[in-house]
């Protein structure tokens, strides 16, 4: 069997669209269970990894560079999903509605407020799990 080659923009565009989904997924999940839920940290880096290998990415610095990223924006992505459908829930709004409206002070902070230190340490775990599987 001859060699795969390496497709970086194919693995990153599967990433990006993992990160997206999970993102989603984990909106999901938290709203159902009321929670935070940065154990999701770990199954968005888990994620990352699996698309950037079936992408054929290859292995290497690029590769842990490329799944941290992608962990880092479903991390942001979740958090930013999960404070707007909070907020938005408040004034009436749809998710997707409030999104839109939600800046990133106050986003930032209802982060800060909505993070303890278990949620600061599943969400630095998450990342160092993509850069170990991603490696």
């Amino acid at each position: 069997m001859p060699p795969s080659r390496s497709r970086p923009a194919t693995a990153l565009a599967l990433a990006l669209a993992g990160s997206i989904g999970i993102a989603a997924a984990w909106i999901l999940v938290a709203q159902a269970t009321g929670r935070q839920c940065s154990w999701m940290a770990v199954v968005a880096a888990v994620d990352a990894a699996l698309l950037l290998r079936m992408g054929r990415h290859r292995p290497g610095l690029a590769r842990a560079l490329s799944g941290v990223l992608a962990t880092t924006l479903a991390i942001a992505l979740a958090n930013w999903g999960i404070i707007a459908t909070e907020v938005g829930r408040m004034l009436g709004l749809a998710p997707w509605a409030s999104m839109g409206k939600l800046g990133v002070e106050h986003a930032w902070l209802l982060a800060r407020m909505a993070n303890d230190a278990v949620a600061l340490a599943w969400l630095a775990a998450g990342l160092v799990v993509a850069a170990v599987a991603s490696r």
